[in-house]
């Protein structure tokens, strides 16, 4: 058997257990820890939403993900690495009623990532550059088979979760790290680095959202010049601070709308916004409509009473 053979097989064979796993939703947070998996029957327009520090891949269709004015594609020979929490707009590229996409996520935090280096003696990498936080790399029949161990994982009795999860998953991502794209997990995961500062100078800000965030102190929290903590971490974002920020409110803010029925000035107060006309004009440069229609869009889209 060819390894293309061998690896369409695989995929045939995840996507089965996927299907199985969401035959009855298309969204399943499953019983293990970080493990989402999903079904989508249509293509889509472009979604927003919040990537976190995640592996994602997919058994069947494909996907494109925008960050700011840079485009990823992913499909069943690639897959999806997410090192931080990225605002992003993505949308299922091919899937139908009958061959809908079919997909998984599987979430981290650094603190695994950094005890499996120091365990496994995976040197930090020599560079003092930051590299993107998002990434695409080339499945391999081995991630493949793991993956299809922790769906499996799902069928068998749950008490064997606790002790066959972790082992799963120390395997995946030990193999991210040393694959191709590993240098970027490396990066993000090694104390002292650059990239490591920007996790936790954005980790900060998260917990910190809705307050006056100063890029000052987030450069001191990464023990940075104002002018160095710009130049990383757009290098790992591929955006500005404060485009960042407004991105995160700005969906938050959406979210509230849609989930807590709140209207926008609510919305917009409550994610640090002083002045409404400012948020609807921010809101309609982002989203492409303002925000009362475009919750209206979003609950007829997703029937969202």
């Amino acid at each position: 058997m060819t390894m293309n053979a061998e690896l369409t097989q695989q995929m045939a064979l995840l996507a089965e257990g996927i299907a199985k796993l969401t035959q009855h939703t298309p969204f399943v947070k499953t019983a293990i820890p970080g493990l989402t998996v999903f079904r989508i029957s249509e293509t889509s327009e472009p979604l927003s939403g919040l990537y976190e520090p995640s592996v994602c891949l997919i058994a069947q269709g494909e996907k494109q993900v925008q960050l700011n004015e840079e485009t990823f594609m992913y499909d069943t020979e690639h897959y999806l690495f997410s090192g931080l929490h990225l605002p992003v707009f993505a949308r299922v590229v091919n899937a139908t009623e009958d061959k809908p996409y079919l997909g998984l996520k599987l979430t981290f935090d650094y603190q695994e990532i950094t005890q499996l280096m120091l365990e496994n003696q995976i040197p930090a990498p020599q560079t003092k550059q930051s590299n993107r936080g998002m990434q695409t790399g080339k499945l391999t029949s081995q991630m493949i088979s793991a993956f299809q161990r922790m769906i499996d994982l799902n069928s068998e009795e749950e008490a064997h979760i606790p002790t066959l999860a972790p082992m799963i998953r120390r395997e995946i991502f030990y193999r991210l790290l040393v694959a191709e794209q590993g240098e970027t997990l490396r990066n993000l995961a090694s104390l002292g680095t650059p990239s490591n500062q920007m996790t936790k100078a954005i980790t900060w800000l998260k917990a910190n959202l809705f307050d006056n965030i100063r890029v000052e102190t987030l450069a001191d929290l990464a023990n940075m010049s104002v002018s160095t903590f710009h130049h990383h971490f757009r290098n790992i974002t591929a955006m500005t601070p404060l485009q960042y920020m407004k991105a995160l409110r700005l969906q938050e803010a959406r979210r509230m709308m849609l989930t807590e029925h709140l209207d926008s000035a609510t919305a917009a107060f409550n994610v640090g916004y002083e002045s409404p006309s400012q948020f609807g004009r921010e809101y309609k440069r982002m989203f492409g409509n303002s925000p009362i229609k475009d919750v209206e869009q979003l609950r007829e889209r997703f029937a969202v009473s």
